[in-house]
């Protein structure tokens, strides 16, 4: 089947991207007329997200393609820049981000984003038994199969994927079983669904001030840090120059060289380890340790919390979380460059599925986050650390606030852990249910 774009240099792709980031930038700085009244609905994060995404829409650029040669035969190709963004300028976006977070005070946000987290993951491990009951009232067959082919063993992978990341994900695709070739439309349904969720979610952030007074939230904690960094920041302001953007560089590259060189060597270590595990749940559990990302992300963020106990703290007064959100913008374009929303009308059925399963785990925070008087931001990264994982959560957070960004970090890694066993959880019952 025929799908090239127009445009495959990753080059020119890139340059649009930059171009689509510019002009949000300059138009959310225009503070009258038009632009000014828009950008008070639409988030400039969700238009950096969304600009991208219309691009791939419309067949200009796209994440992946194929093509028929003259011979007959099928020719892949595939853009870098996600892979870049996420290897390189996430992990060096973190690390400039926590330079000079104050932990303890991370800490003091209290136990309402874990509660917040758990509601997420719940809602993940409900939700899809549910949605297989209420989907199949509707179209049975979009909820059949048997054996390899069995639907439920195919949503145990988006289980995987929504509580934990990638390695989780691969995990439930071994012990399920589902078959490979059916594999590919349910990774359409990850990526689909989870982006209209993010989408939402960051056009929920420019509304934050009325869900949180909704929500009756007590935000002092978060206002509290967020002032804590700004007034340090303002302490060590200063004009930065050519050395200080220079070591910068060099201290977010170098734990960035150093988060990859150490994920080399543990990432295959643990693989072995988890490997000669006997038992094949508990090995199961553990496989995202063998995760080259998982060890990245965690190193880059150590090496950051060990430095804001240092004087390189101090590059913040020349501009290093600004650095940092000028990486995770370029990241939000290349995940909005994933997202083709004509795909939305493909595969109906499994769509249906997922939104649906995604409703319950969006209701279920909403509930929990009114009950215990959560703020809009612990309802946002507690969802995205489950659904996005590590290169979500942070963008999530860092949203609010640049010093914020080590809280989503925390919590999707937090999700890796538990990823696995939450949705062995959630297929059990999912089984259950396609049964029924």
């Amino acid at each position: 089947m025929e799908n090239h774009p127009l445009i495959t240099n990753d080059a020119i792709v890139f340059g649009l991207l930059m171009l689509s980031l510019g002009f949000v930038f300059y138009t959310e700085s225009i503070k009258t007329g038009f632009w000014s009244k828009f950008y008070k609905i639409v988030p400039g994060l969700f238009m950096a997200y969304m600009i991208p995404a219309v691009l791939t829409t419309t067949g200009l650029i796209a994440p992946d393609w194929e093509t028929t040669s003259a011979t007959g035969e099928t020719v892949k190709g595939s853009s870098s820049l996600y892979y870049m963004s996420s290897r390189y300028l996430l992990p060096a976006a973190l690390v400039l981000m926590t330079l000079s977070i104050d932990l303890k005070a991370v800490f003091n946000l209290g136990w309402k984003a874990l509660v917040m987290f758990f509601a997420g993951t719940l809602g993940i491990v409900i939700g899809g038994p549910i949605a297989i009951l209420l989907i199949a009232t509707v179209s049975p067959e979009t909820v059949g199969g048997v054996g390899a082919d069995a639907v439920w063993r195919g949503l145990s992978t988006l289980a995987g994927s929504w509580i934990g990341g990638g390695a989780n994900q691969t995990a439930m695709l071994e012990i399920y079983g589902y078959n490979q070739k059916l594999y590919g439309g349910m990774v359409f349904v990850d990526i689909v669904v989870a982006n209209i969720w993010m989408a939402l979610i960051l056009i929920g952030i420019g509304k934050r001030n009325r869900f949180n007074k909704w929500l009756k939230a007590d935000t002092k904690a978060i206002e509290d840090l967020k002032d804590k960094v700004s007034q340090f920041s303002e302490s060590v302001k200063r004009n930065p120059s050519l050395a200080d953007i220079m070591i910068i560089a060099a201290i977010a590259f170098g734990a960035v060289s150093f988060a990859h060189l150490a994920s080399d060597y543990l990432a295959p270590y643990f693989d072995t380890v988890v490997s000669n595990i006997e038992n094949p749940t508990t090995r199961n559990v553990f496989t995202f340790l063998g995760s080259k990302f998982f060890w990245m992300i965690s190193i880059a963020t150590l090496i950051a919390i060990a430095l804001s106990y240092t004087k390189a703290r101090n590059y913040e007064g020349a501009g290093a979380s600004k650095f940092g959100s000028v990486f995770i913008y370029i990241l939000v374009a290349t995940i909005g460059m994933k997202m083709d929303l004509a795909l939305i009308f493909d595969n109906m059925g499994l769509i249906a599925i997922g939104v649906v399963w995604m409703t319950i785990h969006a209701l279920l925070l909403i509930v929990v986050a009114k009950l215990i008087k959560a703020p809009y931001f612990f309802l946002a990264v507690g969802s995205q650390a489950n659904v996005g994982g590590a290169a979500s959560a942070p963008i999530v957070a860092s949203a609010f606030h640049p010093s914020l960004a080590t809280v989503g970090v925390l919590l999707a890694v937090f999700g890796y852990a538990v990823g696995t066993i939450a949705a062995i959880g959630c297929t059990i019952l999912m089984q259950i249910a396609a049964g029924a």
